[in-house]
């Protein structure tokens, strides 16, 4: 699973409050795309191309546990998101969801604008522009399984649907 997009920097302790604010909890995922990340950048929303990639700093979506970030997120067309770290329940909502998400140690490096590579698989992250090449962790197992699928319930209703045609 290759994917390639725009950067879009963001910086440390980047909060679930900023990637999608309070009072657009009542919103649908898709609904709330279009306030993604107003709490930082009010005009990210309206930029974000489909396929760009977030790429934060550390303790990327810190906060409360809300599902709804990361899939609004999604919905506005990110197409994975690259951080030196993650809070723990952004991560799993993420995966969950289906978006990608992969920690390196080097994602500051990353400029604005630039246009990068991600290996999911083999956890890479390549700046096309430059030619640098960044180690990540790699996304494999059952939870690259989940990302290919969509998502945890498409990947268990896949799992469901098999053990249910078997003899």
């Amino acid at each position: 699973m290759i994917l390639e997009g725009n950067a879009w920097i963001f910086g440390d302790d980047i909060n679930t409050d900023v990637i999608l604010p309070g009072k657009y909890l009542k919103f649908t995922s898709e609904q709330g795309a279009a306030h993604v990340m107003e709490g930082i950048d009010p005009t990210f929303a309206a930029k974000v191309q489909s396929g760009d990639i977030i790429v934060g700093g550390a303790n990327f979506g810190c906060g409360s546990s809300r599902e709804s970030a990361p899939g609004a997120l999604k919905c506005a067309g990110v197409s994975a998101i690259v951080a030196v770290s993650f809070a723990r329940i952004f991560y799993r909502n993420s995966i969950n969801l289906g978006l990608p998400v992969l920690v390196c140690a080097d994602a500051k490096r990353i400029s604005q604008g630039n246009r990068i590579a991600i290996d999911v698989e083999h956890g890479t992250v390549r700046v096309l522009d430059t030619g640098e090449e960044y180690a990540a962790d790699a996304l494999t197992g059952h939870i690259l399984d989940m990302l290919l699928a969509g998502g945890l319930v498409p990947f268990l209703e896949r799992r469901f649907a098999q053990s249910r045609s078997e003899p």
